[in-house]
């Protein structure tokens, strides 16, 4: 049987698949009929949502991939394309956060935030370019934060990523608009995930499924408009 859904006939990877926000796109995506490939580091992790995917009657592929890998990278979006046909979608989710001062922030937890945070981005998104500009269509979607747009203490070195991060997005969106290649960076504040930086939990705070129904909202509207930036917060925060 073919799927079905908006987004039926479409291919999406999403990076950091395995777990929390990224599983929850995972899953959303591929509800709407996308062919979704997982990636990340933990086979055992995007194997599981895999089949949990298939068992819903979904399509999912996991590949082992590390973002700060180039090669890692290159070979993903290559095997992806070569078992999908085609790439859609980029969900660029994959994310890692160090909340202390600067005075006590290693220049290892520093570093491992920029590869993964903005060098992961640069690669995955470079990766999937040349698919993208060659049908004349796509979407690349950015989880970032509202650590991007507010600062707060112990905040130093992520919220940096996440600036970094929105005005890479913004100039890339101005690249590639013209090949009818979208750009959607999306800006959650506290999930309720392990990553929270705030520890937030319970039903009034923003869940991993709010965040995949942002994503999938902004792949489906009408190809002749953009949600280039979707800020999404609690109504009523606790």
């Amino acid at each position: 049987m073919a799927p079905r859904g908006r987004l039926a006939g479409q291919a999406a990877i999403v990076t950091g698949a395995g777990r929390g926000i990224g599983k929850a796109i995972a899953h959303a995506l591929s509800a709407e009929g996308a062919h979704t490939v997982l990636a990340a580091r933990t086979r055992a992790e995007i194997e599981e949502v895999a089949g949990a995917i298939r068992q819903a009657g979904g399509n999912a592929t996991p590949l082992v991939a590390d973002v700060t890998v180039e090669r890692q990278i290159a070979r993903m979006a290559a095997d992806a394309l070569k078992i999908t046909g085609s790439i859609d979608i980029l969900v660029n989710n994959a994310g890692i956060g160090v909340f202390k001062p600067v005075s006590e922030m290693t220049i290892g937890e520093f570093d491992a935030m920029w590869s993964v945070n903005m060098r992961g981005v640069f690669l995955a998104t470079k990766a999937v370019l040349p698919a993208m500009m060659k049908s004349g269509s796509g979407a690349i979607v950015n989880i970032a934060s509202l650590a991007g747009k507010n600062s707060f203490k112990g905040g130093a070195g992520y919220c940096a990523t996440k600036w970094a991060l929105r005005g890479f997005a913004g100039s890339l969106m101005l690249e590639v608009r013209e090949r009818s290649i979208r750009v959607i960076t999306i800006y959650p504040g506290s999930v309720a995930t392990s990553f929270s930086a705030a520890g937030k939990s319970g039903p009034t705070i923003t869940q991993p499924e709010d965040v995949a129904e942002a994503v999938v909202f902004s792949v489906t509207a009408p190809t002749r408009s953009m949600f280039s930036e979707i800020d999404l917060r609690p109504t009523r925060p606790a």
